[in-house]
């Protein structure tokens, strides 16, 4: 729903008519171009002093957009500077979102189908420029209400790389939208981003247009990480939604687009339209859509290795057997030893699945050969990566945490300070620690770090 906008907001050279969208980052506005009278849209950050990432992201979104030579996405006229970021200038083609498109009125099949296929021909399109979109959803999805013609926008996080690792983290700071996010996007699923994580955000988006809901809605983020990683949405074959029933075939092709495993959706885009085309072609003719084997015409047009462990089951089956042990409340150390490039941290990354389950940090560190001068070296690395993950946490989680470790350390927080330099940014400033003899110093340090683990391997958080 467009809303006036007050007198007050001026962007030089444009005269502001509408605001489009009101984000909690970003502004949409619809305007006039005063040297042409051209019709435009122009996104602005919001916040008055945006991030580094934030001006980054935006001039991203710019330089990609700006260099796709195809009609299907909302063409950039120019970045400009404004105020301590930028405004971004887009074509105007009269579209809405389709969230508020689909929010305002029930979409009819037919009406599904005819924007389901001009999405997928999107997806090839982009998909041909070896771009990953990365945030697929309605509010990123454009319709012109008169002529449905549909574009996408937002280029913000979207990739030229024909593949990206996402290390763990709290899903609070993942980039992209957490309730269209693939497994992969997640960083817990020991999988790289490629352009068929775009394949499952469309699921999701189809999910949404097919029943007005989400197929995950928990409140808790870490709670929607694992409904994406590890938990079947709600089937959608036979299901009947308000006075109309989802034909069997269309729930395939949802649940296609939203396996879990990369290598068991859809391979390409043009496969996805043959069956939505053939859908909507028994639509037409018989009013019916009977169901039908679907990705007969899904070929992949590029070579892709599979990220699927094999013969590593047994050694996978350990890890996850110790942590649910440790889960119960045991205490176990595992190493894994092998060849440099034989796979060690691929198995150990199986672990991260079950880690959301129970809610705990994922940490992990490694001896490497160039740097057997610095003593625990691996133990150093995964705590400053705990550390970082703290830091992510809400004020009132992070304010328990500093209690915790302060109780546990009392005024020996210094020493892990040296060592582990995020701590500070906890626990604040401490007091100097006295001086002791070598052997006394190392003794000290073993104890603390003893105490020091131990104040983050509880029940709630393993």
């Amino acid at each position: 729903m467009t809303t006036a906008i007050p007198e007050v907001y001026r962007i030089s050279g444009y005269k502001l008519i509408e605001i489009l969208y009101q984000g909690s980052k970003a502004e949409v506005y619809r305007a006039i171009r005063m040297v042409d009278q051209q019709p435009v849209v122009i996104k602005i950050l919001q916040v008055e002093s945006p991030t580094f990432n934030e001006l980054l992201q935006f001039r991203n979104q710019y330089t990609i957009a700006k260099n796709l030579n195809i009609s299907t996405i909302v063409r950039p006229h120019s970045l400009e500077a404004y105020r301590n970021g930028y405004a971004l200038v887009m074509e105007d083609f009269g579209g809405i979102s389709l969230r508020e498109y689909a929010k305002n009125q029930s979409l009819e099949l037919v009406e599904f189908l005819t924007i389901a296929l001009q999405l997928s021909n999107i997806l090839h399109e982009l998909h041909q420029e070896r771009v990953i979109h990365k945030d697929i959803k309605p509010a990123n999805i454009l319709i012109n209400p008169h002529t449905k013609q549909v574009k996408i926008i937002d280029f913000s996080i979207a990739s030229l790389l024909p593949r990206e690792n996402q290390t763990p983290i709290n899903p609070k700071v993942l980039e992209g939208t957490l309730a269209y996010l693939s497994p992969e996007q997640t960083g817990r699923m020991n999988r790289g981003i490629d352009y068929r994580s775009d394949f499952y955000s469309l699921g999701v988006t189809f999910f949404e247009l097919l029943t007005g809901k989400l197929p995950f809605e928990p409140d808790d983020p870490m709670e929607l990480v694992h409904c994406h990683i590890a938990k079947q949405p709600p089937i959608l074959g036979g299901r009947r939604e308000e006075e109309k029933e989802i034909p069997q075939v269309l729930g395939d092709i949802v649940m296609k687009l939203m396996a879990k495993n990369a290598e068991d959706r859809y391979q390409s885009a043009l496969g996805l339209k043959h069956d939505l085309e053939k859908c909507l072609s028994q639509l037409n003719k018989t009013g019916n859509i009977e169901r039908f084997q679907i990705g007969q015409r899904d070929i992949c047009d590029r070579f892709i290795i599979p990220e699927k462990l094999y013969g590593r089951e047994t050694a996978v089956q350990q890890l996850l057997e110790a942590f649910e042990r440790v889960s119960l409340g045991s205490h176990e150390m595992m190493l894994i030893a092998g060849f440099s490039g034989i796979g060690k941290t691929a198995v150990v990354n199986e672990v991260n699945k079950p880690i959301i389950r129970q809610r705990g940090y994922f940490i992990k560190g490694k001896f490497d050969q160039f740097n057997r001068n610095i003593p625990l070296s691996a133990f150093v690395q995964s705590l400053r990566d705990l550390m970082v993950q703290l830091l992510t946490e809400t004020d009132q989680q992070l304010q328990q945490w500093r209690k915790n470790i302060l109780a546990a350390l009392r005024d020996n927080g210094q020493i892990f300070i040296e060592v582990i330099p995020e701590l500070e940014k906890i626990i604040g400033q401490q007091p100097p620690i006295p001086k002791l003899t070598a052997e006394a110093a190392q003794n000290r340090f073993n104890l603390l770090l003893k105490v020091f683990i131990q104040t983050f391997t509880t029940k709630q958080h393993p």
